[in-house]
């Protein structure tokens, strides 16, 4: 009888069920071990429902923004209270009812792929239980609900347990006026005035969703500016549009607490100011979840942060044992996760797989405007550490964006001075994240400004600013060689 590999995976989010999937394909014996549901936080309380949330977001923000240029009439006073004309706001609890229905499907589907591929899956905790044995293979724990233990054999472990929200100590959320993003979408009202504490991805979009839902936001942002890890001039835009659309956004403000007072929150800054609001979202960061999962006892290494140390096939320093997902903080996207999963499974497995690229990755901010980014940034270009060209061009000129009410946006290509090669690029625009895909297939495939500057483009269309950029900086680059 053939001898089938034996794979255990420790957390069920996109790193882990991606894995399963492949392996499972590949003829393993798959178990993955997950306490909550499979596709994790990414699928359960971060990913799926916060962009479930901003859709909604985003449908009251175009019509806001844009109904009357394009002259639609809205009559509030309308006597007639069904009208569709009559705008009369948001139902956050149905909103948060939508969300969640929708991720528990998600969730649904995915445990139902997975075990069509053959693999198992078990809820409960995993752990690993010491050293590599004399044969090779590793042992799990598993702890199910109902405290009792099993013991799974393994030829290989993929540890894919996530992260969770960090918490500021004198800020702890109660999950009723000071929530963290795992818990607001348990509220049945719209919060009147939120403070949201934070001013990176997640603060940003959920600071931008609820603005637009109704609310009036403080962003409390201990940066210089908004999104301190994304482009600059992106950022810039960003932070235009939100005080344009009249939230406070407080820079250079770092929170020290927030405690609840009545029915309202006092957020207290480290420069002595107090804000009040009726709610507040801590966005601070996460916590990789490494913790208690038998690692450096298995010969694991770990970083000071806590999450675990991967080379670019995802293997650790613990023969057998891989890792991916946010628990190595090498990308917190859900796109990164599902890689570095997949890379495991096949390198473990014999076949053929290239390593981590992470100058192909593509990520997008679900913010309106969206921000979509691959490749090298200005940051890197700023920086000395590649030498580019870069053109940026204004969607104001383009026609599609006129038609469309479309004032705040960009593009923006980064290529190789000698050989025109683009590695880099920046959409910001409704649907950004569409949009950038071109830019990525170029960055990924060494494409070069000319091929994608003779690549037809519909007229009128958003994507005909790409091409536009791609023709200055190929005009560019013949007028460097002549």
């Amino acid at each position: 009888m053939a001898y089938v590999t034996r794979i255990v995976i420790i957390g069920g989010g996109p790193g882990g069920y991606e894995a399963a999937l492949v392996a499972a394909s590949l003829g393993a014996e798959v178990t993955v071990v997950d306490s909550d549901g499979l596709g994790g936080a990414s699928v359960l309380t971060d990913c799926v429902p916060s962009k479930t949330l901003i859709a909604t977001a985003e449908v009251m923000t175009t019509f806001d923004s844009s109904y009357e240029e394009l002259g639609i009439i809205v009559e509030d006073d309308t006597p007639d209270p069904d009208s569709p004309a009559r705008v009369v706001g948001v139902d956050l609890g149905k909103v948060n009812r939508r969300v969640k229905r929708l991720a528990l499907a998600q969730s649904h589907d995915i445990t139902a792929s997975v075990t069509r591929a053959g693999a198992r899956v078990m809820r409960g905790k995993g752990r690993l239980d010491g050293k590599q044995d004399l044969d090779g293979s590793r042992k799990v724990v598993v702890t199910v609900a109902d405290g009792t233990e099993e013991t799974l054999v393994a030829d290989a472990v993929l540890i894919a347990t996530g992260g969770h929200p960090r918490e500021v100590p004198d800020a702890q959320p109660d999950g009723e006026r000071i929530f963290n993003w795992t818990q607001v979408y348990d509220m049945e009202e719209l919060p009147e005035e939120l403070i949201v504490v934070g001013s990176g991805v997640t603060g940003a979009e959920f600071a931008g969703a609820y603005q637009a839902l109704g609310s009036k936001v403080t962003l409390v942002s201990s940066r210089d500016r908004v999104l301190p890890g994304e482009d600059p001039d992106a950022a810039a835009v960003l932070e235009d549009v939100f005080r344009r659309r009249g939230m406070n956004v407080m820079a250079r403000s770092r929170a020290a607490s927030a405690k609840r007072v009545g029915d309202r929150v006092e957020v207290t800054l480290a420069d002595g100011r107090v804000i009040s609001g009726t709610h507040c979202l801590m966005a601070v960061g996460a916590i990789p979840n490494s913790a208690g999962l038998g690692l450096e006892e298995a010969g694991v290494r770990l970083k000071d942060s806590g999450h675990i140390w991967t080379d670019k096939v995802s293997r650790t320093t613990a023969p057998g044992v891989y890792a991916a997902g946010d628990v190595t903080g090498v990308f917190a996207l859900a796109s990164v996760a599902a890689m570095q999963g997949r890379i495991a499974m096949y390198h473990f497995l014999g076949e053929p797989v290239a390593p981590l690229n992470l100058k192909t990755v593509s990520s997008n901010v679900f913010t309106d405007p969206e921000i979509a980014t691959v490749g090298y940034t200005q940051a890197n270009v700023d920086a000395g550490k590649i030498d580019a060209r870069v053109v940026k061009l204004p969607l104001l000129r383009n026609p599609r964006a006129k038609m469309q009410g479309i004032r705040d946006g960009f593009v923006k290509i980064f290529c190789r001075p000698g050989t025109g090669i683009v590695v880099g690029g920046v959409v910001v625009a409704p649907r950004a994240s569409e949009l950038i895909h071109p830019i990525s297939i170029a960055v990924d495939n060494n494409l070069t400004v000319e091929q994608i500057a003779n690549t037809f483009t519909v007229y009128p269309s958003l994507s005909g600013s790409i091409a536009e950029v791609a023709r200055q900086l190929h005009t560019r680059k013949l007028a460097e060689e002549s």
